[in-house]
């Protein structure tokens, strides 16, 4: 007789299956880069749609061809950087050694952080060329804080990040943090077209929920007493439940990251990729924008993190061409 083999249901990849701690991404793995430049980003997440690309790619069977390809659209305002922050490496990893903090600020930070507008002595910026030269600083990342209510989300209060730059020499990134203290920060200057990236986001919650629909997994005979369980729980003896035996419990609202998505598109002008009466839960895109290959987690309005890649794809997928059309949700096609 031949045994009957079923895969488990549901992967044991993401254990604990928790709520997010907070629903603001962070990377904390960054690539080396020798280029002075940001090398994350943050965005917010608009919705799907598809659009029609040329495909570049030699060898394939649709070379030369327009081919569907369904995008992720994303509105990346510019964020503001309000501070320096030195790190010193230790065998205990990163240690925060000190806040330098720009001249003004906008309104806006005060939200977030009511003290700074209090706050008279503030750090000089000579402290931390003494720092560097005494080499007591050897990482150093900018403080920003992301513009929501540039966007028409409803959103005022920004969430506070940390970019961390890249380059091989901590002289170069002092003079780069130095010259966008108290500046905006452009997605331009971080990313391009047709580059790959790493993004991460707090999928959609969807509560408390079974096995069938939290592992996906199958529904009892119509005879049997309970449908929506699992088979079995575990033995007698020894009395023990496995932790890899699928439970009820907490559905969605975990971080999720996803590798080597490509930038098909950054646009400067919103009106190129705007529906007529705005998106659907999101509404008009005020800011420029972002085309990302495939999905993105989380809903609409959620904040995305983007990151260069940590260990980019094959390239080839990167041979793409000239967008022909832009599908909208009021199905109207923008050539």
């Amino acid at each position: 007789m031949v045994r009957i083999h079923k895969p488990r249901s549901g992967s044991l990849a993401f254990y604990p299956r928790k709520r997010a701690k907070q629903e603001k991404p962070v990377f904390k793995t960054f690539p080396a880069i020798s280029t002075v430049k940001p090398l994350n980003f943050y965005a917010y997440k608009v919705g799907m749609t598809h659009i029609l690309i040329r495909n570049e790619a030699e060898k394939t069977v649709a070379f030369g061809q327009d081919i569907f390809m369904p995008c992720t659209i994303l509105e990346v305002p510019p964020i503001t950087v309000y501070g320096i922050r030195a790190y010193e490496n230790t065998p205990y990893g990163l240690k925060t050694v000190g806040d330098f903090y720009a001249e003004n600020f906008k309104k806006e930070l005060f939200r977030r952080q009511p003290y700074l507008k209090k706050m008279k002595k503030r750090k000089d910026i000579a402290e931390l060329d003494k720092l560097i030269a005494e080499q007591k600083a050897s990482e150093l990342r900018l403080l920003c804080h992301t513009n929501p209510g540039l966007t028409g989300i409803g959103k005022k209060t920004p969430e506070l990040v940390e970019i961390a730059l890249g380059g091989e020499k901590i002289e170069d990134k002092l003079n780069y943090a130095k010259e966008k203290l108290g500046k905006d920060i452009n997605i331009v200057e971080v990313f391009k077209e047709k580059q790959f990236i790493d993004v991460k986001a707090v999928n959609k919650g969807k509560g408390f929920s079974g096995v069938v629909e939290r592992f996906g997994v199958k529904i009892q005979r119509r005879k049997a007493k309970y449908r929506r369980v699992v088979g079995s729980i575990g033995p007698w003896h020894p009395p023990l439940v496995m932790w890899t035996v699928p439970r009820p419990g907490q559905h969605g609202y975990q971080t999720r990251t996803i590798h080597n998505l490509i930038v098909v598109k950054i646009g400067e002008n919103p009106e190129e990729i705007n529906a007529e009466g705005g998106f659907t839960n999101y509404g008009i895109v005020r800011n420029p924008f972002m085309l990302v290959s495939g999905s993105v987690p989380g809903p609409q309005k959620r904040l995305i993190a983007l990151r260069e890649p940590i260990r980019p794809a094959n390239e080839k997928r990167l041979k793409l061409g000239e967008i022909s059309f832009v599908y909208c949700k009021d199905r109207k096609l923008k050539r």
